[in-house]
């Protein structure tokens, strides 16, 4: 009985809908056996009004639906987010309240264990946010929903840069919206220059000019740490992908991954040199005091040139030093080179309120959401909508222009579902170079052969999944 009791609780609308029945029954049998004008007007409204109740319970509900939204950032992000654009969203849309929930990364990575560990435990929330270029990665392990259908079914795929866009595919589907992005560029200090004797109004467009310039700006104190550096060539953004394309590098060709490419040997081995002729210890202890300090190795003032992001913008408003901003030195000069990434958002398997969950995910990757956040007060973030970035003027800005023109053309790390193996073992891979354990080329050799047996792995994985739905790689 107690059984039967809880069950009849929990199915409040299978109880509405029994009502209904049993005054149809009633009304019916008052019709045909007693007398016909008790089926009178009144009754007839009764009855549409239970059955206007009943079907509002069953279809609608009474409260709004509250979709479960987890993100990776800290600091004041959920505030601000929650009040530039959630607060928005659910003015507009009633029916729904976001709760927002921080979930680390997982060991400074750009991907969470405890989402991946949800969706496989089918508790995923209703939206994420991760970073862009490990889309093509979980969706191959089937984490993500597949919003091919209500991308092209609402048009979403022509507002963005069509060459961050693929990011968000992976084998013809669409699984996630792009949301802000990001470029790299070369922040040089003016101040420095001057006083090493250079032009502080031309800055280096060739590695070679690089070389020569940061050479005349290191300096040590008696005890042989440095005081100050030119450039170091993995600082800030200087990651072996940036340099590699500096370098007229490729890390796709034709579908297949190409690290151990000519051009990103050569880029490696530049690092390298940086290395053997400027001390990677004694860099590293210079990069350690400024951290220490908490702040940005280019706004310490220390450092004469760096690859930096747009975001760095934010910081430098307080700076006591002249400083500008240029694309990035090239090998051959006369080409301007960049990398974009960025955040998406996306709906994880098994998310349990889609239509609701989608509405949030297209309003704040969209135009609408994307013009409150890269729009609020004063800061240096840009949508992955050329026309929003354009609508609020970001592509005529000082400084910002510069991160918005190298959109353009901005390069985007390989869509692959080994892409987050292949930035770590990259990574991993530079580390061991700039040590001097290790020749570039021979690293670079052995990555490739290591990449390519993991994606057979994950490609094998994907047909066994194809041949056996049941089967889940998660």
């Amino acid at each position: 009985m107690v059984v039967a009791m809880k069950m009849l609780v929990r199915n409040k609308k299978l109880i509405s809908f029994m009502l209904v029945l049993i005054v149809i029954v009633i009304l019916l049998t008052s019709s045909l056996f007693g007398n016909g004008t008790k089926f009178s007007s009144e009754a007839s409204a009764g009855l549409t009004e239970l059955q206007h109740h009943a079907n509002n319970n069953v279809k609608h509900g009474s409260d709004p639906v509250t979709i479960n939204f987890w993100f990776p950032w800290g600091g004041g992000f959920q505030q601000e987010f929650h009040d530039t654009v959630v607060v928005p969203f659910e003015k507009v849309n009633p029916d729904i309240k976001v709760k927002m929930t921080f979930v680390e990364n997982s060991d400074n990575s750009q991907a969470s264990d405890k989402l991946l560990t949800a969706i496989a435990g089918g508790i995923a929330p209703d939206v994420a946010m991760i970073d862009r270029f490990l889309v093509g990665e979980w969706a191959a392990m089937g984490a993500l929903e597949d919003l091919s259908s209500d991308v092209n079914r609402d048009g979403m795929a022509g507002i963005y840069y069509p060459n961050i866009w693929p990011e968000a595919q992976y084998n013809g589907k669409t699984f996630a919206l792009p949301w802000n992005v990001d470029s790299r560029a070369m922040l040089y200090n003016k101040t420095m220059m001057e006083e090493a004797g250079l032009d502080p109004n031309k800055p280096p467009t060739t590695i070679a000019e690089l070389d020569a310039m940061a050479e005349k700006m290191f300096k040590q104190n008696e005890a042989g740490t440095y005081e100050q550096v030119g450039f170091v060539p993995w600082m800030a953004q200087g990651f072996i992908y940036a340099n590699g394309w500096n370098f007229g590098g490729q890390w796709e060709k034709e579908g297949e991954l190409t690290p151990n490419d000519p051009e990103n040997v050569k880029a490696l081995e530049w690092m390298q040199r940086y290395g053997k002729k400027y001390d990677t210890k004694k860099l590293k202890s210079f990069s350690d005091e400024i951290r220490l300090a908490g702040v940005n190795p280019f706004a310490s003032g220390k450092v004469g040139f760096i690859y930096e992001g747009n975001w760095l913008l934010n910081g430098m408003n307080d700076v006591n030093f002249e400083w500008g901003i240029a694309p990035m030195p090239t090998e051959e000069g006369g080409r301007s080179v960049t990398w974009a990434g960025g955040w998406s958002f996306v709906m994880p398997k098994g998310a349990k309120y889609k239509e609701h969950a989608w509405r949030f995910i297209k309003y704040v990757a969209g135009k609408e959401g994307s013009l409150l956040w890269a729009g609020r007060g004063e800061t240096y973030d840009l949508s992955s909508i050329p026309e929003v970035n354009k609508q609020l003027g970001l592509d005529k800005k000082k400084n910002l222009d510069v991160f918005v023109k190298l959109l353009q053309h901005a390069y985007i790390r390989p869509v692959s579902p080994v892409g987050g193996y292949m930035w770590d073992e990259l990574y991993r891979v530079q580390i061991l170079a700039i040590n001097l354990q290790g020749e570039p080329k021979a690293l670079l050799d052995e990555l490739k052969r290591n990449l390519d047996a993991h994606l057979n792995e994950v490609k094998s994985a994907e047909r066994r999944k194809t041949e056996n739905p049941s089967q889940s790689s998660l």
